[in-house]
């Protein structure tokens, strides 16, 4: 089925050819002439099947039938991750170009507000964002949600993965009722939880499910190599010297081992760069512009930018860690033979990682063909050591001069503490004091708190005694 056969809006298709696009895709050729009659539609669809089509052009279809009525429309997307919102943002500035005055806004974590505030002061057609700042922005009301008629959700099954299931069942309380909008859901799988939203938020969506076995696209070709850890980044560079991609995209299981692949890639000649979760949004927004524009060949990516990466034309993607989440794998190698292209996926599995393999086959139904690295060309490996980069010292506080102490007068040893004209002018203690020097007299055990007045006064009448019978000896 081609795009004109859905009579559509002029201005629809106009963005439709602006973006190369001519035959529908089959989740597009079975979803459109649902979703165009208002239906809420609930779909599984893969990673890279054109479903961004579906809900950006039934959404425009919407909008311009309401316009010709003096009404206004806008829609929602929420998305897992950053990367996938940024993705889904371009494609639907490119399918509403041929629509005059058409704004188009991408609200995601990692940056600032007040860029996205001046963006919901002046206006949005169409909100994409992730869940986090989306819901943000509803709680302070800076999004209104009063003419939100068409609420898509994508990539349903990651985003609970992601722990979002609670912010988006808090979302639909913001939204006008379920008749009043149109709701599309797409999944990579319809599980039990994407059923349940559906059920308990939609209004009766209809369900277009493809068999489990099209999830994985046939042309790519798969590759599997079994290989020590100590000898991975070897065999790597071996694979990478035959394949000589234009362009490639390799997985790890870390962050850490993200960075650390990239900088030994870059010592042994190959320009490559990298890409993680704990990245700022701007230098991750960086680096793939870098890999798009050309400057750099290999891109070194975790499972955040498994979903949601759209490189044109991109020849091969490594798992350089197999993947411990069997549905990753799919997300993984989806990001190559995009749009019907084809493309090669090599998976390298060591002693460490092995043993997600096994229910890898058994979600994608297959045997991943093993290859044996024969007849590879020899290279010489560079190691490159990461240096600690050096930590600023704290500023050290200015030392402060100790307070100057008293002096203390000295006593001369074995001299009275106070002569007995001065008695009067003493304290207790010090009196006290002064008796056990002279006359070598010790108090007895001290008494109980409780006969402590009585037994005090008792001692001062016998040290009186005591007193007077010392001064009749002198």
């Amino acid at each position: 089925m081609k795009f004109n056969e859905l009579k559509l809006h002029e201005k629809v298709l106009a963005g439709i050819k602006n973006a190369g696009f001519e035959e529908c895709m089959p989740v597009q050729e079975r979803t459109l002439p649902i979703s165009l009659t208002g239906k809420d539609v609930m779909v599984q669809s893969k990673t890279g099947s054109g479903k961004t089509a579906v809900f950006i052009i039934t959404f425009l279809e919407e909008y311009l039938r309401k316009k010709d009525q003096g009404k206004t429309s806008s829609c929602l997307i929420i998305a897992p991750t950053r990367e996938l919102a940024q993705q889904i943002s371009t494609d639907a500035t490119m399918l509403c170009s041929g629509i005059p005055g058409f704004h188009v806004g991408c609200f995601v974590g990692g940056v600032g507000y007040e860029r996205q505030k001046k963006l919901l002061t002046m206006g949005c057609d169409i909100y994409v964002g992730t869940p986090g700042r989306i819901l943000d922005f509803m709680k302070t009301k800076e999004l209104s949600c009063a003419n939100i008629d068409t609420f898509v959700i994508d990539e349903a099954d990651r985003l609970f993965d992601m722990g979002f299931y609670p912010d988006l069942k808090k979302m639909f309380r913001y939204l006008p009722p379920r008749e009043e909008r149109q709701t599309m859901l797409f999944s990579a799988t319809l599980e039990m939880r994407v059923r349940e939203l559906a059920w308990e938020y939609m209004n009766e969506p209809v369900e277009v499910e493809f068999e489990s076995q099209t999830m994985t696209v046939d042309s790519i070709k798969q590759e599997l190599y079994h290989v020590a850890k100590s000898e991975k980044l070897k065999l790597l560079l071996q694979l990478l010297a035959v394949e000589q991609p234009k362009s490639a995209l390799i997985f790890t299981n870390s962050r850490y081992m993200t960075m650390q692949l990239s900088k030994l890639l870059k010592a042994n000649g190959w320009d490559a760069d990298y890409i993680s979760g704990d990245l700022t949004q701007f230098a991750r927004e960086k680096a793939l512009e870098k890999m798009k524009s050309g400057k750099i060949r290999i891109l070194v990516a975790t499972d955040v930018a498994a979903r949601g990466l759209q490189i044109d034309n991109l020849p091969l993607v490594v798992n350089y860690d197999v993947p411990e989440d069997y549905e990753n794998y799919v997300h993984r190698i989806g990001r190559t033979a995009r749009a019907g292209k084809s493309g090669k996926a090599i998976t390298l599995a060591d002693e460490e990682f092995v043993y997600g393999l096994e229910a890898i086959e058994k979600y994608i139904n297959m045997k991943i063909p093993v290859i044996w690295p024969d007849n590879l060309p020899e290279i010489e490996v560079k190691t490159y050591i990461p240096r600690e980069p050096a930590r600023k010292p704290a500023a050290k506080k200015p030392a402060e001069k100790p307070a100057a102490k008293k002096p203390v007068a000295k006593k001369p040893a074995g001299k009275p503490a106070a002569k007995p004209s001065h008695l009067g002018k003493m304290t207790e203690e010090e009196r006290m004091k002064y008796y056990r020097e002279k006359y070598g007299f010790e108090p007895k055990e001290a008494p109980k708190a409780a006969e402590a007045p009585k037994e005090k006064v008792g001692f001062f009448k016998r040290l009186a005694s005591l007193f007077k019978s010392k001064k009749g000896d002198r």
